[in-house]
C-alpha cells in the first residue's frame, strides 16, 4: 500500500487546459466520493486551488490508482486521456510525502511562501473527513503536513518576506499602472482571495475602491473593513463602465465576461482604458478579450511571470532553510511511519514466541505439579527471563533498522521463518 498523489497544474499544463480541471467547493463531494469509489483506491483526497489540482490517495496498487485518477480527471475535465496525459505529474511514497510538505509550506506555489495554501489544504482535509473518503494514513500525512508548514512559517521568514497571490495581484496593478493613488478599483469576488485583496487594498493610497460579490452581505463586510463601496451584483455593467481596474476571482465554473458583453461596456467607456486582473481559475474573463481596444488583461499565468522577474525581495535563504526543515520532517515521518508497520510484527513475533512457551509450560503441566507455588512461580520466571533474552536483541534490530533496506529484510525473515 502506498500514499500517492496525481495531479495538473498551472505551470506544466496550459490554462486553457487547466481550468478544466478545477474543481470548486459544490463539485468536491461528488469529486471526493467518485474518486474513493475506485477498486484501486481506499483513501482520498481532492486539492483544487488556482494553482493546482491534485488528488491524494491511499493506494495498494500505484498502476492501478494511476488509472483510476487519470479516468477521473478525465472525467472532471470532460476531454479523453490522450489530452493530457504528457501533463500530469505523479509522485508515491516517500517522494509524495515531500511533495505535500513543499505544498503546504508555499515552496510549489506561484508566490513562494505565500500562506492561502496552508489553509486550502487544511480545507481539503476537513472536507474529505466529513465525506468519509480519508482514514488512518492519509489523516495522519495531512496532519503532519500542517504541523511543518506551521513550523517553516514559525522558524524562517519565508511567509514574511513573501506575498499572497491577493498581495501579488495588487502588487501587479500597482507596477502596471505606476500607482493606484488616482485608480478607481473594483474587486469582484469576496472569497479568500477578495479578502487578501481587501487587506491589501487598505496598506496602500488608491482612488475609490468597490466590491461585488453574488451575495451583496458578504461584499458589504469587506467593504466594510476598509471604508469601500458595495455594489449589487446586478449593477456590475454599470461598475464596470466607470473603474479604471477591475481585480477579479471568483469561484464561477464559467467565465463571467464574454468578449461581446466587454465591447458593449468598453463602446460606454468612450476611450477609457481598463486593466483587468483575472486570478480565478477558471477564468472570469474571456481571454478573447485581450484584443479589445482599450483592455489590458492580465491572468494567472502572468501573475506567475510577473512574481518571478519583478519580485522585489528575495527568499533564497528563508527558502533553502524551509527546504531543509521539509528534508528533516519527511525522513522524521518515514522514521515514525515505519516504527508504527513495524510494531504489529514485532507485537506478533513476541506474541508468537510467548504462545509456545504457554505451550510448552502445558505440556509439562503433569510434572510441575508437585512443586511448591515458590517453585511454580521460580519457573514462570525462568521461562520468561530466558525468552525475554531471546527476544531482546531481534527486537532492538528490527526496530533500529525500520523503514530501511534492511529493515524491509528483516521484517520479511521475520514473518516467514515464524509464519507471523
Amino acid at each position: 500500500m502506498s500514499l500517492v498523489v496525481i495531479g495538473v497544474n498551472n505551470r506544466t499544463m496550459p490554462l486553457d487546459l487547466f481550468e478544466q480541471f478545477a474543481i470548486g467547493e459544490e463539485a468536491l463531494p461528488k469529486a471526493l466520493a467518485g474518486v474513493h469509489g475506485c477498486r484501486n483506491i481506499s483513501e482520498a483526497i481532492v486539492l483544487s486551488t488556482c494553482n493546482r489540482t491534485e488528488v491524494y490517495v491511499y493506494a495498494e496498487k500505484f498502476h492501478g490508482a494511476y488509472q483510476d485518477v487519470r479516468d477521473f480527471f478525465a472525467e472532471t475535465a470532460q476531454i479523453a486521456p490522450e489530452s493530457f496525459n504528457d501533463y500530469l505529474y505523479a509522485h508515491y511514497d516517500s517522494d509524495a510525502i515531500q511533495h505535500l510538505f513543499s505544498v503546504t509550506c508555499g515552496l510549489d506555489s506561484a508566490v513562494v511562501g505565500e500562506n492561502e495554501v496552508q489553509h486550502q489544504v487544511k480545507v481539503a482535509w476537513e472536507r474529505a473527513r466529513e465525506e468519509g473518503t480519508c482514514g488512518t494514513v492519509i489523516n495522519e500525512a495531512f496532519r503532519r503536513a500542517l504541523e511543518v508548514g506551521k513550523r517553516v512559517r514559525t522558524q524562517t521568514d519565508l511567509s514574511r518576506n513573501s506575498s499572497s497571490v491577493a498581495k501579488a495581484c495588487v502588487e501587479m496593478a500597482n507596477h502596471q499602472l505606476g500607482n493606484l493613488a488616482d485608480q478607481r478599483i473594483l474587486v469582484l469576488g469576496a472569497g479568500e482571495v477578495g479578502e487578501g485583496v481587501a487587506t491589501s487594498l487598505a496598506t496602500l493610497e488608491t482612488g475609490h475602491i468597490s466590491f461585488i460579490n453574488r451575495s451583496f452581505e458578504r461584499a458589504h463586510e469587506l467593504a466594510k473593513r476598509i471604508d469601500a463601496e458595495a455594489i449589487p451584483f446586478e449593477k456590475i455593467n454599470e461598475a464596470l463602465s466607470s473603474c479604471d481596474v477591475l481585480l477579479t476571482s471568483t469561484a464561477s465554473d464559467s467565465a463571467i465576461f464574454d468578449r461581446a458583453r466587454l465591447e458593449t461596456i468598453m463602446d460606454g467607456r468612450k476611450g477609457k482604458e481598463l486593466l483587468i486582473i483575472d486570478i480565478a481559475v477558471p477564468r472570469d474573463v474571456d481571454p478573447a478579450a485581450a484584443s479589445i481596444d482599450g483592455i489590458t488583461l492580465f491572468d494567472i499565468d502572468a501573475l506567475w511571470s510577473f512574481r518571478t522577474k519583478n519580485s522585489l525581495i528575495s527568499n533564497d535563504g528563508a527558502y533553502l532553510e524551509a527546504r531543509e526543515i521539509i528534508s528533516e520532517e519527511v525522513v522524521r515521518y518515514l522514521e515514525q511511519q515505519s516504527a508504527r508497520q513495524v510494531a504489529p510484527l514485532i507485537a506478533g513475533f513476541r506474541n508468537s514466541a510467548e504462545e509456545i512457551r504457554q505451550a510448552e509450560l502445558k505440556r509439562f503441566e503433569s510434572r510441575l505439579a508437585s512443586l511448591s507455588e515458590e517453585q511454580r512461580n521460580t519457573v514462570e520466571s525462568l521461562t520468561q527471563g530466558i525468552l525475554g533474552k531471546i527476544l531482546h536483541e531481534p527486537t532492538i534490530a528490527m526496530n533500529e533498522a525500520a523503514g530501511s533496506p534492511r529493515g524491509d529484510r528483516l521484517a520479511e525473515a521475520l514473518r516467514e521463518l515464524f509464519n507471523i
